[in-house]
């Protein structure tokens, strides 16, 4: 290097470009099916999309829009909220917009963390939450989610809080995994933050698909209201990846505090999307039943599918992801197999194992993703089948 040392800042540079281009490039490359990244491969109701058709031509949102987000939006996550979990959150003070989840965590985490305050989080992990806790100079304490159960230890989750604990990243339905977390879980989980007096950031992006239990998000337990940052966005349940539409919502003193740090990142963005999600989040509650169904439907084809090939099948309780063990093949490398795999048989696949702190707690374990046509699925199964003894 001319500069005498390596450009990219020591605390990203151990993080490399993510699984997901890799593996969807690759992917492109081969002309497999894509089962890796978690992207549908259709779009959303018409209605919404022609929502912010209009929006566009009406020019809402073709200028920067306020800093918080278009008051239709915010008033429109404070009624989701209230509607589907009886939480009543300010529109003025205690809704953020953002763009999608990620940068919702990104700020929050960038906005209540010090350097050097230690973060529990649930592993395995989606990869940005490893990366944002290091932009924060903060500390990864990993509490690991073991099969077949994937369900938190509490006991072992206690044992992890120091003097130096700050934060409890949850993430719930949990991505990979798809593991819901309980209300007996959430309540032993909030009894542990009041008692520390810690902050949880908790990402509910998946919270409509849930096919065992319910979601039941952690804000509304006794004590918690004044100390979590609820993060979820429109992409997982309206089908618009793309528009990156999120929010924050939390106690007014947690969303300022968060707000000081997303206007540094992006400011603002996507107006004319936002006036559409606004339009969303008011579908009646059939569609979000049918959706759920729809995706309880290609979970159980897919995983069935898996099944017939011979992975070993974790049935997820959310999101839209199965994680397989890939051991009954006689393999335990699931990042040499993923990399394999479109060659073989031209699907393509994610090793859940770059999730973990320790890849070798998650070695044999590959995700795949059910948000696509019934017909794609069909394909990648017959496909899979050629890995069957």
């Amino acid at each position: 290097m001319t500069l005498g040392r390596p450009l990219l800042n020591r605390r990203l540079a151990a993080f490399g470009t993510t699984i997901f281009a890799e593996m969807s490039a690759l992917a492109v490359r081969t002309g497999s099916i894509n089962l890796g990244q978690g992207f549908p491969d259709t779009d959303g109701p018409e209605e919404i999309r022609e929502a912010a058709v209009r929006a566009l031509r009406t020019g809402h949102g073709n200028q920067y829009p306020p800093g918080p987000g278009v008051p239709e939006l915010r008033a429109a996550v404070a009624a989701h909220q209230e509607r589907f979990y009886g939480l009543t959150w300010s529109p003025d003070t205690e809704v953020l917009v953002t763009t999608g989840a990620t940068e919702g965590i990104a700020a929050s985490l960038l906005a209540l963390l010090e350097p050097g305050d230690e973060v529990i989080a649930f592993e395995p992990y989606y990869d940005s939450y490893a990366a944002c806790i290091a932009m924060a100079g903060a500390v990864r304490v990993p509490l690991t989610l073991r099969a077949p159960s994937f369900r938190p230890d509490l006991d072992e989750l206690r044992a992890l809080v120091t003097p130096r604990t700050r934060l409890l990243l949850l993430n719930t339905p949990h991505n990979p995994t798809g593991t819901v977390l309980t209300p007996d879980e959430l309540s032993g989980i909030a009894a542990l933050a009041v008692e520390h007096d810690l902050l949880v950031v908790t990402d509910e992006v998946y919270e409509h698909l849930v096919f065992t239990g319910a979601h039941h998000p952690i804000a509304a337990l006794p004590g918690m209201r004044e100390r979590t940052v609820s993060v979820s966005s429109a992409g997982k349940t309206f089908s618009y990846t793309g528009w990156k539409v999120g929010w924050v919502t939390g106690d007014a003193p947690l969303v300022a505090a968060v707000r000081a740090a997303k206007q540094y990142l992006t400011f603002v963005s996507g107006g004319p999307f936002q006036y559409a999600i606004a339009e969303a989040l008011a579908l009646p509650d059939a569609f979000f039943t049918a959706f759920r169904e729809g995706m309880r439907r290609r979970r159980d084809l897919l995983a069935e599918g898996l099944r017939a090939a011979g992975f070993r099948v974790h049935e997820p309780e959310g999101t839209y992801f199965v994680t397989t063990d890939i051991s009954p093949f006689g393999e335990e490398d699931a990042y040499a197999f993923c990399r394999a795999l479109p060659e073989r048989c031209g699907v393509a696949a994610v090793p859940v194992s770059v999730f973990y702190d320790d890849p070798e707690a998650g070695r044999s374990q590959v995700r795949f993703t059910f948000c696509k046509r019934d017909d794609v699925l069909e394909e990648a199964v017959a496909r899979l089948g050629r890995l069957a003894p």
